[in-house]
């Protein structure tokens, strides 16, 4: 493909996965994804042999933990109240918030490896 770059990454990609387009970049993406997912999922040849169905198990998997996460913080004040110091609710809740934007930060590398995997090419942005 001439006069399509190549080898760039966008904003937000994960860093242990080769940019697009650079050599073995599907290789370092299937292993990200799987790392995404739970352990049991390497088992499924499809996944290991379909990038981009890998892609989608693990954007759909990922998306299913964000809302957990989500939903569990609204309750976990009051599931917790009544067993703990209110320090241990709030360190408790500390955590849950420091995980939930662990997983939105992973909901969007995962988004960016699947659509790389489904042919769009990033542009770098002239400023």
């Amino acid at each position: 493909m001439t006069g399509v770059p190549r080898g760039y990454a966008p904003p937000g990609w994960p860093a242990q996965v080769h940019p697009p387009g650079a050599q073995g970049w599907e290789v370092t993406a299937s292993t990200f994804l799987l790392d995404c997912c739970p352990s049991d999922f390497r088992g499924y040849a499809i996944l290991r042999r379909h990038p981009v169905v890998l892609a989608r198990f693990a954007a759909e998997f990922v998306a299913a933990q964000a809302r957990a996460s989500s939903d569990g913080l609204g309750r976990l004040r009051l599931e917790l109240a009544d067993h703990v110091e209110p320090e241990v609710v709030q360190a408790a809740v500390e955590a849950w918030e420091e995980q939930a934007a662990h997983l939105q930060r992973l909901t969007r590398e995962v988004g960016l490896v699947e659509q790389a995997l489904r042919g769009r090419v990033f542009v770098r942005r002239l400023t």
